[in-house]
């Protein structure tokens, strides 16, 4: 294990300590400060005639009920594929029939205290169509950030026009956030006067396996108002323009703006299209979701390894995550030693474990082809003594190839830490970076009909380059221009090879990902940090996910 290694693991290990002991609560731990989390510009209390009147609203109220209904037991596919069996439902939800055909009783603003409902187990919903004025007193309300919030009186889930957006790991937001607890809900990020937004509230008396004594009321319903900010946020980004042609691809006035900081070593993100980012910190063995809407949360703990010699490792849980042509999640699963993917209903798969009847070293990162061939790399710096682990079994670092056809094939093992991997825009050509200060490279492989590479050729070599890191995340943008994480900074190359500049971010950048709707803001998971930066060029953004 080389000396720059070695210190990593010992400084995550003694940051593991300080951070265990605070971890209850994500988003306080780690999470910047946004916009919204401020004091707003304008705010409507809604359980005030007046702040309902100046956006138009009338409050209304509906008893909910659980009704029998049919449905199929789980089946050998963990799907409802079994025997018919007989349950609840609720059928009334926004944008059905039943929903709009309820009982509703508009109710005065004023009266949000009042107990309602039918006690112990009992649901409710309220109602609230708004309209945004044009002005609030002083406050100009176009291009405005408007925030929902709520506290009912136990439980609530937030509709707007008739959707629930959901998402494993999400804690609050429009879904429950917890006993009597706030649930804040962005409605829009660019309000526009006159337009019409649907508030629907589901309430639950609770808890729901201990039914309290007592009735649903709501303790409080406001409406934010955050004006669009006057300054782009973060800081002005550190950039070494060594090609004139990097200003067609990094902004002369690009910022860089931190998102989440005191990790212990973020890794492997990945973009979901429906509006979030996932991304790893394999020493805490988590991975987490962030949001600009939801903020961060914990997506998925114990990522990794769940072994009971958990604490021999120093990067137990998982590293890279993609993204498959038909919306599910792959992890490369550090101390598992594992690439596992997440199926719509939950289930976890094993794609790759063993080559040859010997375990794998410890995958590492991944890319998709468009026609689901799978590409990763296998280091072993998932294992506690890295090389030296007698628990090591594969005497080689590899970089494999794995289809549902043609199974698990090794496709090159000439690197001796092989570690970022990106493919072409045209899948003609393979990258692979290698993590060994002694040989700083990244290799570019010609990629075969049937999806096996050719003899590589060194596309870059910044082994003489300042800097202790070696070579870590490797993508491509849509252009073909080639990003590298390595010393002294993210490295933006032209598919020629010719340096076009240099990223210098707070933290020494080891993967990154493009997200966003137009696939140009890239995000960087940055040693203890997640930062972004909005650039010119734009990347392939993965399918959006898809769990049941």
């Amino acid at each position: 294990m080389n000396g720059l290694w070695r210190r990593r693991l010992i400084a995550a290990a003694a940051a593991a300590a300080a951070v265990a002991a605070t971890a209850a609560d994500v988003a306080a731990q780690f999470a910047v400060r946004r916009s919204i989390d401020g004091r707003p510009d304008a705010t409507l209390d809604l359980r005030t005639p007046e702040g309902a009147a100046i956006v138009g609203g009338q409050w209304r109220y509906a008893d909910a009920a659980l009704e029998r209904a049919t449905f199929n037991s789980a089946g050998p596919d963990r799907k409802p594929s079994g025997p018919v069996v007989q349950t609840y439902d609720l059928p009334a939800k926004p944008g059905t029939r039943a929903f709009e055909g309820a009982s509703w009783t508009s109710i005065d603003a004023s009266s949000l205290e009042d107990r309602r409902g039918a006690g112990k187990v009992s649901f409710a919903w309220y109602r609230f169509d708004l309209r945004v004025p044009e002005r609030i007193g002083a406050f100009t309300t176009a291009g405005s950030t408007i925030v929902f919030e709520v506290v009912v009186d136990d439980y609530a889930e937030v509709w707007v026009d008739g959707r629930l957006p959901r998402t494993i790991g999400q804690s609050g937001g429009a879904l429950v956030k917890g006993w009597n607890a706030p649930n804040r809900v962005v409605l829009t990020r660019d309000a526009r006067p006159n337009q019409t937004i649907q508030l629907a509230v589901f309430a639950a008396n609770a808890p729901l396996s201990d039914p309290p004594p007592n009735f649903i009321w709501i303790r409080s319903a406001t409406l934010d108002f955050y004006a669009p900010a006057s300054a782009a946020p973060g800081e002005p980004l550190r950039v070494i323009r060594a090609d004139a042609a990097l200003d067609a691809i990094v902004p002369t006035d690009a910022r860089i703006e931190k998102l989440a900081g005191g990790f212990l070593f973020t890794e492997g993100p990945v973009w979901i299209p429906d509006g979030y980012l996932l991304f790893s910190d394999p020493n805490a063995n988590t991975i987490y979701r962030w949001s600009e809407s939801d903020g961060l949360s914990v997506f998925r703990p114990k990522s990794g390894y769940t072994g009971t010699d958990i604490g021999e490792y120093k990067q137990p849980g998982s590293n890279g995550l993609a993204i498959d042509p038909e919306g599910r999640l792959t992890i490369n699963e550090h101390g598992n030693r594992r690439v596992s993917r997440l199926e719509k209903n939950g289930r976890l798969t094993v794609l790759a474990d063993r080559y040859e009847g010997r375990r794998l070293n410890s995958p590492n990162d991944l890319v998709y082809a468009t026609d689901g061939r799978l590409y990763f790399t296998d280091p072993p710096f998932g294992l506690p003594k890295v090389f030296d682990d007698p628990r090591k079994e594969t005497p080689f670092s590899g970089v494999y190839l794995w289809s549902a056809a043609t199974g698990l094939r090794l496709v090159a093992r000439e690197l001796t830490g092989p570690n970022g991997i990106a493919l072409s825009p045209d899948e003609r050509y393979l990258y692979v970076g290698n993590w060994d200060t002694a040989r700083k490279v990244v290799m570019r492989y010609l990629v075969n009909a049937d999806g096996t590479l050719g003899a590589g050729i060194v596309f870059c070599d910044l082994t003489s380059a300042p800097g202790e890191d070696a070579i870590d995340g490797v993508k491509v943008d849509k252009a073909g221009n080639v990003y590298v994480s390595g010393p002294g900074g993210l490295w933006i190359f032209a598919d020629s090879g010719r340096h076009l500049g240099t990223i210098q971010a707070p933290e020494p950048v080891h993967n990154f990902a493009w997200g966003d709707t137009d696939g140009r803001t890239l995000y960087l998971t940055a040693q203890s940090g997640l930062y972004r930066v909005r650039l010119t060029a734009g990347g392939a953004l993965a399918r959006t996910m898809t769990l049941q």
